[in-house]
């Protein structure tokens, strides 16, 4: 951390934050039978703005530097949570959760997102400090993970077999049918918990999975606690309307992944050569924008080809 953080600039973190949720909520109103593109556009054009923004104050109160490892930071976060917007889409298609049951899901998702992104971020950057040497444990998990991903074949997401939902429904009583937006209802003076909550449940550790290759990459790129935590929570505000935009077309940026893969591989070797060299930020900005330009350029020039149909 550089030192220059104070308590005024948490302060002043919070009230954006809260003061963005308040414009959007002020605006959009509450849940609705149906988000159409144009306002999901709309939203995440707000929140995206309101993140690289915030890059300014980061400028302000520290550096130039510091306000592009932001940058990167927030790019990195946002291109990885696209990611696992795919997972969402194949949870909340399987559970058959309408629209407003996948906002108000999303809203509490995105709530323990943070939380638990707070927890993760200390923690790891605790380690960091107390133990430099797991900057080589880190940035080869990260190098494990790309590799990993780079090679997987793609499989279809069963949710059946989540380990959170099959704990859930070993522990909790719960219904067959949905309640509207509820997460528990009473019968007979029981309280039983909806198939919505087991969604909100499975949800919440996927975004914990999720978080043990976000939370080492941007450690990689910083160490500034303010810089590191305030990138991820810009990025992940606007992931509800992003999910809303992209829910229609994720089918088509199935180059993506790859990309993804070779951005966990460049944090993954920058974070392991940093005792050796390090690698500037607007070089590392330079590389991640041009690794996803490209993956969703290719993706959009050489569409996937539908399997699902026979020969003819």
């Amino acid at each position: 951390m550089t030192g220059k953080v104070t308590p005024i600039d948490w302060a002043v973190f919070g009230a954006v934050v809260l003061a963005s949720l308040a414009l959007d909520r002020f605006v959009f109103g509450r849940p609705k039978a149906h988000v159409s593109f144009r306002e999901a556009a709309i939203r995440s054009t707000f929140f995206v703005a309101v993140g690289l923004l915030f890059s300014v104050y980061v400028y302000v109160r520290e550096d130039l530097d510091s306000a592009i490892t932001y940058l990167v930071a927030y790019l990195v976060e946002e291109s990885l949570s696209i990611d696992n917007l795919f997972v969402f889409l194949v949870l909340f298609t399987y559970f058959k959760v309408s629209e407003s049951q996948q906002q108000r899901v999303l809203v509490w998702g995105i709530l323990g997102a943070i939380v638990m992104r707070g927890v993760f971020i200390v923690l790891g950057a605790a380690l960091l400090q107390r133990f430099h040497w797991m900057i080589f444990v880190f940035g080869g998990f990260l190098l494990f993970t790309g590799l990993k991903l780079l090679v997987r074949k793609e499989e279809e997401v069963d949710p059946e077999d989540n380990f959170a939902l099959k704990l859930a429904r070993r522990h909790l009583r719960t219904t067959t049918e949905m309640h509207g937006d509820r997460f528990f209802v009473v019968k007979d003076g029981v309280r039983y918990a909806t198939p919505l909550l087991l969604v909100l449940i499975v949800v919440e550790f996927t975004d914990l999975l999720f978080a043990v290759d976000s939370v080492p990459a941007v450690l990689a790129i910083s160490d500034d606690i303010f810089v590191v935590y305030t990138s991820n929570v810009m990025a992940i505000l606007g992931l509800r309307a992003l999910y809303f935009l992209l829910h229609g077309m994720m089918s088509r940026f199935h180059h993506l992944g790859t990309g993804l893969a070779l951005i966990l591989i460049f944090i993954g070797v920058k974070m392991v050569a940093s005792p050796w060299f390090k690698i500037d930020s607007k070089v590392s900005l330079l590389v991640i924008a041009v690794i996803l330009a490209g993956a969703v350029g290719i993706s959009l020039m050489r569409p996937k080809e539908d399997t699902s149909k026979g020969d003819t």
